[in-house]
C-alpha cells in the first residue's frame, strides 16, 4: 500500500491512458495554476507550541451540522469512472468509512441515488447553471430527496477555459461513461470526438449559461431547502456579496488550475475572505491539499475545512474504493500527527498564530 499521496499519483499514472490523465490532471493556458496553490501552501510555515496536553486529541468537527471525523472532504470532480469502474459509488463508500463529506459533480457517472445508497457521510451536490433551468431544478430536487445535505454551485465556470492537453488530445468522454443525471441530449457534445478540439469545451459553450448574476441566486435557493454554497470565490468583494444573498458557505477554489490562468493563488486569497466574511458563514478551502500539514496550515489561515481533489482520484484509479479510503486515512492521520506536535489537541486550537507566512503576494 503506498505510504505517501504521491506514490498513489504515481501508481494512478501507469493505470491511466494518457487523454484520461491529461483531463483529470491538465489545467488551462499556461498551466501557471496546476501548482500556484501548492506554491503558496508551502510559503507558510508552522510555529508549535510546546508542554501542550496532547494526549487526547480530537479531529472531528462539523460543516454546515454535518459532522466529520476531520475537517475534510472530497472536491466535485466529473466522471469518476473515468478512474474505476464502480466510480462515485467506490468514492461515496469510501468517504462514508473515513468520516469525510463527498460533494458529488452534477456530472457523475453513477446515479445521484445509487451513490446516496453506498454514502454512510453526508453528500453535497455540485452544480454548474445550464441553460436549461428545468434540468437544473429537477437535479437540485432529486439530491434533497436522496438526502444530500446542500448545493454547490460552482461560479468561476461560465464557460471552460482553454486547456491544451484536452485540445491537442481532440479529448471526449469515452463510450460507456456518461454523465448518468443529465438528459442525454444535453449531454452529446461532451462525446463527440473532434481533432483539435476539447468535447469538454464544447459542451460548456453549448449548455452552461453564461448569462446569471447574484439576483439570480434566488431562483435557485427557492428549488429546494438546502444551504447554499458557492464554488470558486476569491475576492472579498465576492465574500461579502456571498454574506448578502444569503449564501451559507464558500469555497474558496481556483478550480484546480483550469480556469483562470495567472489568478491568485487560493490559499493567498483565503485571509482577505475570512476578515470579509468575519464568521458569517463557513468557509472551505479547495486546491493544493496534499499532506494533513495542509489542514493545519488552512485552518490557521481561518479555513473550517478543506477539500481533496485529484488525490481522491489517484486513490480510486489505484485500488477503487480501498484507494479513496487509503488516501483519506493517510490525510487524516497525518493531521492527527500535527496536532499533536503543533500542541493543538483540537481543529479550534489553529490559530492564525500557528502559522508564518512569507513572501504572500499582496491583495
Amino acid at each position: 500500500m503506498p505510504l505517501t499521496l504521491r506514490e498513489y499519483e504515481a501508481m494512478a499514472r501507469e493505470r491511466l491512458s494518457a487523454p484520461v490523465w491529461d483531463f483529470l490532471e491538465g489545467g488551462s493556458g499556461t498551466e501557471s495554476m496546476l501548482s500556484a496553490g501548492r506554491r503558496a501552501l508551502d510559503r507558510i510555515t508552522l510555529r508549535p507550541r510546546c508542554l501542550v496536553d496532547v494526549s487526547h486529541r480530537d479531529p472531528r468537527t462539523t460543516l454546515l451540522g454535518a459532522p466529520l471525523a476531520a475537517p475534510l472532504g472530497i472536491a466535485p470532480m466529473a466522471y469518476h469512472q473515468l478512474a474505476h469502474p464502480e466510480g462515485e459509488v467506490a468514492t461515496a463508500r469510501a468517504a462514508g468509512e473515513a468520516g469525510a463529506l463527498f460533494t458529488v459533480s452534477m456530472f457523475a457517472s453513477r446515479s445521484l441515488e445509487d451513490i446516496a445508497a453506498a454514502a454512510s457521510g453526508p453528500l453535497w451536490l455540485q452544480l454548474y447553471w445550464l441553460k436549461s433551468r428545468e434540468q437544473l431544478a429537477t437535479l437540485a430536487r432529486r439530491a434533497e430527496a436522496a438526502g444530500y445535505r446542500a448545493l454547490v454551485l460552482t461560479v468561476d465556470a461560465p464557460s471552460v477555459a482553454h486547456r491544451p492537453r484536452d485540445a491537442r488530445n481532440g479529448f471526449s468522454i469515452p463510450p460507456g461513461i456518461r454523465a448518468v443525471n443529465v438528459d442525454p441530449a444535453m449531454m452529446a457534445a461532451s462525446h463527440g470526438h473532434t481533432p483539435g478540439q476539447s468535447a469538454i469545451a464544447r459542451h460548456s459553450k453549448e449548455q452552461f449559461d453564461s448569462s446569471i448574476t447574484w439576483e439570480d441566486l434566488a431562483w435557485l435557493r427557492e428549488q429546494t431547502s438546502l444551504p447554499l454554497v458557492l464554488k470558486g470565490i476569491l475576492t472579498a468583494e465576492d465574500a461579502e456579496l456571498c454574506v448578502k444573498y444569503g449564501t451559507e458557505g464558500i469555497i474558496v477554489s481556483n478550480h484546480g488550475g483550469r480556469q483562470l490562468d495567472f489568478a491568485r493563488a487560493a490559499p493567498d486569497c483565503l485571509p482577505e475572505i475570512v476578515e470579509a466574511v468575519s464568521g458569517r458563514c463557513s468557509i472551505i478551502l479547495d486546491g493544493g491539499i496534499r499532506h494533513g500539514a495542509d489542514i493545519a496550515k488552512s485552518l490557521c489561515l481561518g479555513a473550517d475545512a478543506v477539500f481533496v481533489g485529484r488525490p481522491a482520484l489517484w486513490g480510486l484509479a489505484h485500488s477503487g474504493s480501498d484507494g479513496v479510503a487509503g488516501i483519506l486515512q493517510r490525510l487524516t492521520e497525518e493531521f492527527d500527527e500535527v496536532m499533536a506536535l503543533m500542541g493543538a489537541p483540537t481543529p479550534a486550537d489553529f490559530t492564525s498564530s500557528g502559522i508564518f507566512r512569507s513572501a504572500i503576494s499582496a491583495p
